[in-house]
């Protein structure tokens, strides 16, 4: 039987998807895909023969019946998805029905937009004496969020943020960590559309990033980034990975005694 394809179509940027992922596109007979989210250029690209369906507007039961239908007649399918399917992608309830059908399937991991993100600002998210811990979350809205992983606990950690589907709420984002860890001069970056042509940043702090964000009319497809490591480009490294120093062995090297 064929195996149905969840892909990760990566952050926005076409040339970030996979090579594996690519190929498999290319390979497919019908391709559904996040139409509001994914690039319409990357199927072009890469899947120029398949038949596509935007899914955006479709419901589970009705793109459930059209992997079916193509399995059926044993074509080869894609079920394209934003940045890495495994993060918020919905398709947990999309393979319980593939199970329930007796359709195999496999994933194809993608680049996520905090890393996207991270990459546009040329920064790392975990950096030696200032945090080793980076947390994905969201501030709850119309998707419920347990008690025990509400922002304001998460903000007690004072760890790297990557805040998902939340920048439309960026004053309740702002009043729930500032109850936590961080301070109104904990360094913020928010990236809109990571890797897109219309890729836009914007840097501050939690004292003022409600109001850059909302005076620059950004409320959607935007990923928070928090925490100290932001402050490595502006007053430096509080200290250096012990991977490269001279002095430290590893099972690939042998330090220099001084």
């Amino acid at each position: 039987m064929t195996i149905v394809h969840f892909i990760g179509a990566g952050p926005g940027d076409p040339e970030l998807v996979t090579v594996k992922g690519a190929r498999i596109l290319g390979e497919a007979d019908l391709v559904i895909y996040a139409g509001s989210l994914v690039d319409r250029e990357l199927v072009r690209r890469f899947a120029p023969a398949a038949e596509v369906h935007d899914s955006s507007s479709l419901t589970l039961e009705e793109t459930t019946g059209l992997i079916a239908e193509a399995v059926i007649s044993d074509k080869s399918v894609v079920r394209l998805h934003t940045g890495d399917p495994s993060l918020y992608g919905a398709i947990q309830e999309q393979m319980a029905e593939l199970d329930r059908l007796g359709i195999e399937y496999a994933i194809v991991p993608g680049v996520t937009s905090a890393f996207a993100a991270a990459a546009s600002l040329k920064q790392e998210l975990t950096l030696p004496e200032v945090s080793q811990t980076l947390v994905f979350t969201r501030l709850e809205g119309r998707t419920p969020v347990p008690e025990r992983e509400s922002l304001k606990e998460i903000a007690k950690t004072g760890a790297t943020l990557a805040i998902y589907l939340s920048v439309s709420m960026i004053g309740k984002v702002v009043e729930d960590l500032l109850q936590g860890a961080y301070t109104s001069q904990t360094p913020v970056a928010v990236v809109s559309r990571a890797s897109w042509p219309d890729e836009r940043i914007i840097r501050g702090t939690l004292a003022d990033i409600a109001a850059l964000v909302t005076e620059a009319g950004i409320d959607r497809q935007a990923v928070i980034l928090v925490g100290d490591v932001l402050n490595a480009r502006t007053i430096g490294l509080k200290a250096k990975s012990l991977l490269y120093d001279r002095e430290f062995s590893h099972g690939c090297r042998r330090g220099i005694v001084t």
